[in-house]
């Protein structure tokens, strides 16, 4: 398995199986089937609300030997409502219940974006809390208790921008061990990739083939130069898109259920890209976000694309 050094020297899979939008029954037989296949990396979250049958999955998947816990690297992440310092831990603990775990080797905070307890998503603005009032230096000290007591290895954010990472380094103890945030040939984000290996950040790429709407598939799997250059090497775009992820130094985190999908994922991480490929890639980026955080964004929030992606061109 392909792997990225942290900082502090550990070896992250470089490439993942994400659960977003993994359906109900289905879930658990793709992560079954993947660890067999040779994945060790499965990227999930208390709010996918599937975290319970990734547990069944694992548990069974360790009493059968197919993997040891040891070979294996588990992220969650901390969702929105449970930011208030006191409701840290006790998130992190239903998480490891769901997962039937003992620890993880990464948990993040989901979003810069605080919610009610009890919100799972917003009805209206009142269940939006501003960010300046449960801000992330403290949310982020109650995760760094979380590391000191072996509840899981390391920590890191998502969907955290340059800005909010350069404030939040100002108070922390603990540099975030990653940031993982959208990234495709349509978003690059050079400038964050930049600044995150910089102070030794490793990022992880979401969405990493992109993201359809209203039932079609994503454009970047269309694109007239993504399918050229697949064709030209006799590999999918998808695997295209996932090969060029990783040569750039980012870890992918490519959601897949069937088995046709899961194998051709982990084969991406043998290909490598020549530079004429990673200059026509290069050139594709347009800043366009698939997951846009429009969700955050109803009349009265205290949430802006412009604030949440400290961007001023954001819409």
């Amino acid at each position: 398995m392909r792997t990225l050094a942290l900082a502090n020297g550990d070896a992250m899979p470089a490439l993942g199986l994400g659960t977003w939008r993994a359906e109900p029954n289905a879930v658990g037989t793709a992560v079954r089937q993947a660890l067999e296949m040779g994945y060790r990396h499965i990227d999930a979250a208390a709010i996918y609300g599937n975290e319970a049958e990734i547990g069944e999955a694992l548990e069974q998947a360790f009493a059968d030997g197919v993997v040891r816990r040891e070979e294996l690297w588990i992220t969650s992440k901390l969702w929105s409502d449970c930011h208030a310092p006191q409701d840290v831990r006790p998130a992190l603990e239903r998480t490891l219940a769901d997962l039937r775990l003992t620890a993880l080797d990464l948990y993040l905070i989901h979003w810069p974006v605080v919610l009610r307890p009890g919100v799972q998503f917003p009805q209206s603005a009142a269940d939006l809390v501003p960010l300046e009032q449960v801000p992330l230096a403290p949310t982020w000290a109650a995760m760094e208790d979380l590391q000191k007591a072996g509840l899981c290895r390391h920590i890191g954010v998502s969907n955290v921008s340059q800005a909010k990472l350069e404030a939040l380094l100002e108070q922390a103890r603990v540099v975030p061990a990653v940031n993982q945030v959208e990234r495709h040939p349509f978003l690059q984000q050079p400038d964050l990739l930049t600044y995150c290996r910089e102070k030794g950040i490793t990022l992880t790429a979401y969405s990493p083939l992109g993201s359809g709407r209203h039932d079609q598939a994503s454009p970047l799997l269309t694109d007239p130069v993504i399918a050229s250059l697949a064709a030209e090497r006799g590999i999918s775009p998808a695997q295209l898109l996932l090969a060029w992820g990783m040569a750039c130094g980012t870890v992918v985190i490519p959601k897949a259920l069937g088995r046709e999908h899961l194998t051709a994922n982990l084969a991406a991480q043998d290909l490598e890209l020549d530079g004429e490929a990673m200059a026509q890639l290069a050139a594709l980026d347009r800043g366009e976000r698939f997951v846009d955080g429009s969700f955050w964004f109803m009349p009265g929030s205290p949430y802006t694309a412009a604030n949440l992606w400290d961007d001023p061109r954001a819409q």
